[in-house]
């Protein structure tokens, strides 16, 4: 039977992932609505126009003959903004332009919608071997992670109708190749060989790589019993900062020495210069519990970590030589 599956932010980290796994199925068709429709994106994906996502975007063309969406669109963090100013923006992408795009995909019958979510919605650190649950009460801590929240149940509601089944997913730090942004700078420091201060750091933190996300995110397209149900992913293995730099040295092939200075002296500096977001990422810890993941859809994280990590070091390296 053949399916019909529409994916947004088909340009981003996640979303090109997606659509290139859902492209390689069997019987499978992808519609990715863009802004810009000369994406790069393959030529076998029927791409529609859209402008902006907020409340009043017209989905009605994208939606056409869709079984499952696979909503990964979002507002992401935006430096230098107020907290007022930046969570009403969050909200018009975020939470109005989600509702608009379900409210949209019931009236043109479509099964399931799959929501990209954030673990920002637990919140943004635990007690080390105290990992967030699937269905712990929600903490979101920013705009960002309010925003998602705030649409997840929203779109729990809309659930309840019967017209639809949704599937909510919330991610830790995804890494993989094409990574950018923090993960990416951080492996360019370590393969410069430059000794690091990151020797003696003992949190524990969960990631997770692109792979394994897609694959979870397959699973729940056809699964009958991911409906109506909160899903966190990880890799299933948690790291210290410096245990994740030490498996990157290995990636790379680099050959950084890790100094053991004091994680807590390392957190007042950075305090100092106004650098705390960045230590608290850096320093504390944040693991998720994916037990449920299995319990309930017999799903495991087909990709190791070593593995994971090999590849996005290997897509780093080969990028530099371009």
């Amino acid at each position: 039977m053949s399916k019909r599956i529409l994916v947004t932010g088909g340009t981003g980290f996640l979303g090109r992932a997606l659509i290139q796994r859902f492209c390689a199925l069997p019987d499978t068709s992808v519609v990715a609505p863009l802004r810009n429709i000369n994406s790069g994106l393959p030529d076998s994906v029927e791409k529609t126009y859209i402008s902006n996502i907020d409340e009043t975007t017209d989905w009605s063309t994208s939606l056409a003959g869709v079984d499952t969406v696979v909503h990964a669109a979002a507002r992401v963090h935006v430096m230098h903004e107020s907290a007022e100013q930046s969570l009403e923006k969050f909200r018009t992408v975020n939470v109005k332009g989600t509702l608009q795009l379900a409210n949209q995909a019931v009236a043109a019958g479509v099964k399931r919608f799959i929501f990209i979510s954030s673990i920002k919605v637990n919140g943004e650190t635990t007690p080390f071997g105290r990992p967030f649950l699937a269905d712990d009460a929600a903490l979101p801590m920013d705009a960002y992670g309010i925003s998602k929240y705030e649409a997840e149940q929203q779109l729990l509601k809309l659930a309840e109708s019967g017209l639809i089944e949704v599937v909510i997913i919330r991610p830790v730090l995804i890494y993989g190749p094409g990574v950018g942004a923090n993960f990416r700078q951080m492996m360019h420091w370590l393969s410069k060989g430059i000794p690091l201060p990151f020797g003696a750091v003992t949190n524990q933190r969960s990631l997770v790589s692109l792979s394994n996300v897609v694959d979870l995110v397959a699973t729940c397209v056809d699964h009958p019993r991911a409906a109506n149900q909160v899903f966190l992913v990880s890799d299933g293995e948690d790291v210290s900062t410096t245990e994740l730099m030490r498996r990157l040295v290995v990636a790379l092939g680099a050959k950084t020495w890790l100094l053991p200075i004091p994680g807590a002296l390392l957190v007042s500096l950075a305090s100092l210069l106004g650098r705390g977001a960045v230590a608290q990422r850096l320093f504390g810890s944040l693991q998720v519990d994916i037990r449920k993941n299995h319990d309930l859809l017999g799903w495991r994280p087909p990709c190791s970590m070593d593995d994971g990590l090999k590849s996005t070091a290997a897509h780093f390296l080969e990028s530099r030589k371009q």
